[in-house]
């Protein structure tokens, strides 16, 4: 639950400088070599300033939140990779490409190429959760996952890659949510407010892997360069993390089948809505870790073959 916090808390502070990422004319002094500009040290200094400010921020709201009232331990290890149908994961692997994403975005303020500041971004990116996982391990309440760390170092790798192939991102990860009524089963463990519930309700969570269609069939005239294809996956009916318990509190919980979800969708790359407003398209490219809300086709072992008319 703590990774999908982090994506809230550390987007708002990256947001700007992604924004003026966007508005750089990166073909402009730019080293036919390298394809990238002179490398500005100010710039580059400045950029890195404000993500360490914009991560410590994040580590005392966690520690707040997180673990000051548990004690303390010496560093041990902790196996969850049963938990919440590895829903956690697939957030542990979305928050830290968008951490890379945009940390590398912003990099690029100061000139460097898009594959150095790929590698600039995975360092920033995989070195604080990794930090997150340090903490854990060192608390008596949890304890360092390597299973999470394994999916952060994926998230950053999927960017990663793409860089080094390509210089776009042809897929992306993506996220949505929408309220499933468990929380009041248990609102302790989910959350008794809609923003809290996105963040601890695994229930309503969707973790999306969307591909740009015209990246890869760029020869098709006419054809929309913002319109995606989505896979995605969720799970349902989770009381608790590795099983469901029978009472809380007190009171009898129903009976729910944990079961695994898989979807198909269209999607939006924000990053790719042609506008002209060099602003406007820095905005789209920052909030790109959403799925558009779209039809979709879904398949999961208690149902079958579903469509939802609309799904988020």
């Amino acid at each position: 639950m703590r990774s999908l916090c982090l994506i809230f808390l550390l987007i708002p502070p990256l947001i700007p400088t992604e924004l003026h990422a966007q508005e750089v004319p990166l073909h402009q002094a730019s080293n036919e070599k390298t394809g990238s500009r002179a490398v500005d040290k100010n710039v580059f200094w400045l950029v890195a300033g404000i993500q360490a400010v914009g991560y410590t921020s994040a580590l005392v709201a966690l520690n707040q939140a997180w673990y000051k009232d548990h004690p303390r331990t010496s560093l041990h290890f902790h196996n969850d990779m049963g938990d919440w149908l590895q829903t956690d994961k697939m957030g542990h692997i979305n928050t830290t490409y968008h951490l890379n994403r945009l940390s590398a975005g912003a990099f690029r303020l100061s000139g460097m190429g898009r594959r150095k500041t790929a590698w600039m971004g995975a360092a920033s990116a995989l070195g604080f959760m990794t930090v997150i996982e340090m903490l854990d391990g060192l608390s008596a309440e949890w304890g360092f996952s390597v299973g999470d760390q394994v999916a952060n170092t994926i998230g950053s790798a999927s960017y990663v890659a793409q860089e080094l192939l390509w210089e776009e991102q042809r897929f992306g990860w993506k996220f949505s949510f929408h309220r499933t009524g468990l929380a009041r089963q248990r609102p302790d463990l989910f959350g008794s407010s809609l923003a809290e519930q996105v963040i601890k309700d695994y229930n309503g969570m969707g973790f999306w892997l969307s591909m740009n269609i015209h990246s890869f069939f760029n020869h098709w005239e006419g054809f929309p360069a913002w319109l995606n294809i989505a896979a995605g996956y969720g799970a349902y009916g989770m009381l608790g993390g590795s099983e469901n318990p029978t009472h809380h509190q007190g009171e009898e919980l129903p009976h729910l089948e944990r079961y695994r979800r898989w979807f198909i969708s269209p999607d939006i790359d924000f990053a790719r809505i042609p506008v002209k407003s060099p602003f406007l398209g820095g905005l789209f490219a920052s909030l790109n870790f959403i799925k558009f809300p779209a039809p979709a086709i879904e398949y999961n072992s208690m149902h079958g073959l579903s469509f939802h008319l609309v799904y988020f």
